[in-house]
């Protein structure tokens, strides 16, 4: 995993900001469009008033989720805040924040943790034991502390307001294009590879790299993508499938995620090399011999080839 220029606070403590901080505010479960807009504004005030940038976020029980199954991963989340040129992340689990009152919120954390002298989100923000506290609310509070709030506006895709909800019904439905222009960045994952059962390598020819989705996060469509994978620090093209494998598994076996690699060979087992998903290609189907799954994986691995060949810089 790439290194971080970004300090991660995992409980409500004090942050590193002599000079004060400029602090997004928000979950940013998908690192998403408006998420990106929110987060950038404090960046370029903090970048504006020398400030310190900064994120309020947390951290939900493992398994755990707000709406639906997770869209990044909490490496994924952090990495995708970072690039936005984000230095102090504070993400305390949920349950340690979230009895505070609107003012215990505002003098404990804002002020007492962060010293914010601007604070940033969107126009859908609640914060406080059940959501007691709105962005009204906010500028109230902000106010008699001193915080500039700037309300930023919600992005738009296709002429509707951009969500998490959008992302994972894209996602779920095999569209890609729309989940990853939502996301503002291809939709990604970097689970631990595991053993799998060694088909591809003894049957077929064509060994997999598996990274199967952990409990609690979102599945995106069954199907076969044209991905490419980071190992090592180098990107390869590559063809990943999603599903229960119905030509080589028995009726009713898990789903799987499994990446075929052309023209890679290395042990990565216990490392979690980075997937982005760039296209859907077909759905999972049940084929009449082992050969002709074994065509479609080939056919798969070249058309990621000539795909990413086309992006031209975009591999780099």
């Amino acid at each position: 995993m790439q290194q971080l220029d970004m300090q991660i606070i995992p409980a409500i403590a004090p942050v590193d900001a002599p000079q004060g901080s400029a602090v997004a505010l928000g979950f940013f479960d998908g690192v998403h469009l408006g998420h990106r807009a929110v987060i950038s504004a404090a960046v370029t005030e903090a970048r504006r008033s020398g400030l310190m940038p900064a994120v309020f976020t947390f951290e939900l029980a493992e398994g755990s989720t707000l709406k639906g199954g997770r869209i990044l991963s909490t490496a994924q989340k952090h990495a995708r805040i970072a690039s936005l040129g984000v230095r102090r992340l504070m993400e305390p689990p949920f349950a340690d924040f979230c009895s505070l009152t609107p003012e215990a919120f505002v003098q404990d954390i804002l002020v007492g943790c962060f010293h914010a002298k601007a604070v940033f989100c969107g126009d859908n923000f609640t914060f406080g034991a059940r959501a007691a506290g709105n962005v009204p609310r906010l500028k109230e509070l902000c106010a008699a502390a001193g915080i500039r709030v700037t309300v930023v506006e919600m992005a738009r895709y296709r002429g509707e307001v951009v969500s998490s909800t959008r992302i994972r019904a894209a996602l779920e439905e095999g569209r890609l294009p729309d989940a990853n222009a939502m996301l503002g960045a291809p939709y990604a994952i970097d689970w631990t590879v595991t053993h799998g059962k060694g088909v591809g390598t003894s049957k077929l020819g064509t060994p997999t790299i598996n990274q199967n989705y952990p409990a609690g996060t979102l599945q995106p469509c069954c199907g076969v993508y044209l991905t490419r994978i980071c190992i090592g620090g180098t990107w390869y093209p590559s063809a990943t499938g999603i599903g229960p494998r119905p030509t080589v598994a028995e009726k009713g076996a898990a789903v799987s995620c499994e990446t075929y690699v052309p023209g890679f060979s290395g042990d990565v087992y216990g490392q979690r090399p980075v997937l982005e998903f760039h296209r859907y290609l077909c759905p999972v189907r049940k084929f009449d011999s082992l050969q002709a799954l074994s065509d479609l994986i080939t056919t798969a691995a070249a058309r990621s080839r000539a795909y990413f060949q086309g992006l031209d810089g975009h591999m780099d």
